[in-house]
């Protein structure tokens, strides 16, 4: 389609609509965790997350006060009280039988069995009357329709933090992330240089041997790997994991920061060895800083990975207490909390919060690290 100046074309329209779908369809599940972590937890038991900010409808089954603290006046015997027994709420209608929770509007008298009414104002005060002087030692059950605020509270993250070890795989899982990242990368980055500027014999096929290693299934090399750490006494550490990480992830680190590194003017290179500056002094003190944009992108990617890794912590580390990480903690948690929604709210989004911050702080530097990676090389 040709276009004038000025005008879009029908490519780059599709183009746009494409990328606000995807931002919208990663932004919303991201909103709704977020919301969802801060409600109370019975709000969030009856109603979605896009209803946060309106009033919620709610189904409570109460019970009137025991029949030995009836008052006798006026010839009958009363029981009052409040079907809020803590917070507030409003009372839209209720009922005295199971099958019929809502057959009464607020202020209404209700018949019951045994001759006695019963009437729930609404705001939640009840008057129970009987004839005759009640028997037994539970109170009658009142079933009211409640029509609640809206109510949010950071009683979840308190759950979480301190009581149900969010707090204690946080620090694991931080533990294991930050060398599993920084220890590839150091390593890569003296690699991607040897292979990029420096001479010997068998570069080429070393260069090969690393890319073909990028499509080997990880799932292969654990229980080999596991065998190897246990007979040299770091298994289940996170001595073991670092190394694993490491190891996993060397292949594509060396892959990006070759092709970045190889792709820097060959001039600056050459006038500082015509300087007397040895390949140490080059890298450390012209490559490193020149390739910070590869370096931030790989960090994302090894970051992302090894937070949100399941399988090698699992196989690496186990599932004691001491060493569980957040994705462990969660997979726990959805198989004995999984109905407690405001629990695994909370925790989701405490496991997610760090690399979205991780991502929006190096973003400027994924893309031109990226590309510049993908289009030259030496």
């Amino acid at each position: 389609m040709s276009t004038a100046v000025g005008q879009r074309s029908g490519l780059t329209w599709a183009v746009n609509i494409a990328v606000v779908f995807l931002v919208v369809a990663w932004t919303l599940p991201t909103l709704g965790i977020l919301v969802s972590s801060f409600r109370d937890k019975d709000q969030l038991a009856v109603s979605g997350w896009w209803t946060a900010l309106t009033s919620s409808e709610r189904n409570i089954v109460a019970r009137t006060a025991p029949p030995d603290e009836a008052v006798e006046e006026d010839g009958r015997w009363v029981l009052q009280g409040n079907v809020f027994e803590s917070g507030s709420g409003r009372v839209s209608a209720f009922g005295v039988s199971i099958q019929r929770p809502g057959e009464f509007a607020a202020g209404e008298s209700a018949e019951m069995r045994g001759g006695g009414t019963a009437t729930v104002q609404e705001n939640g005060d009840y008057i129970v009357t009987f004839p005759e002087q009640p028997e037994g030692r539970r109170g009658e059950r009142l079933f009211v329709t409640s029509v609640e605020p809206p109510k949010f509270t950071t009683a979840n993250y308190e759950t979480v933090l301190f009581s149900e070890g969010i707090g204690q795989s946080f620090v694991n899982t931080l533990t294991v992330t930050i060398p599993a990242t920084v220890i590839p990368i150091l390593i890569a980055a003296y690699a991607a240089y040897a292979l990029s500027w420096m001479q010997f014999p068998g570069r080429a096929l070393l260069l090969a041997t690393i890319v073909g290693l990028i499509v080997v299934p990880l799932q292969m090399a654990l229980i080999p790997l596991l065998r190897l750490y246990n007979e040299i006494g770091v298994g289940k550490s996170f001595i073991g994991i670092w190394l694993a990480h490491t190891g996993f992830g060397l292949p594509l680190a060396v892959y990006l920061l070759r092709n970045y590194i190889a792709g820097l003017p060959r001039e600056i290179i050459e006038s500082a060895r015509v300087d007397g500056a040895s390949d140490f002094e080059i890298f450390r003190k012209i490559v490193l800083p020149l390739s910070f944009p590869a370096l931030a992108s790989f960090a994302i990617f090894q970051f992302l990975w090894v937070w949100n890794d399941l399988l090698v912590a699992t196989v690496f580390l186990g599932n004691n207490e001491e060493q569980l990480v957040l994705t462990g903690r969660l997979r726990e948690l959805l198989g004995s909390r999984g109905g407690n929604w405001e629990i695994l709210s909370a925790s989701a989004f405490i496991a997610i919060v760090v690399p979205i911050v991780v991502f929006f702080t190096l973003q400027r530097y994924l893309v031109r690290g990226l590309l510049s990676g993908s289009v030259k090389g030496g």
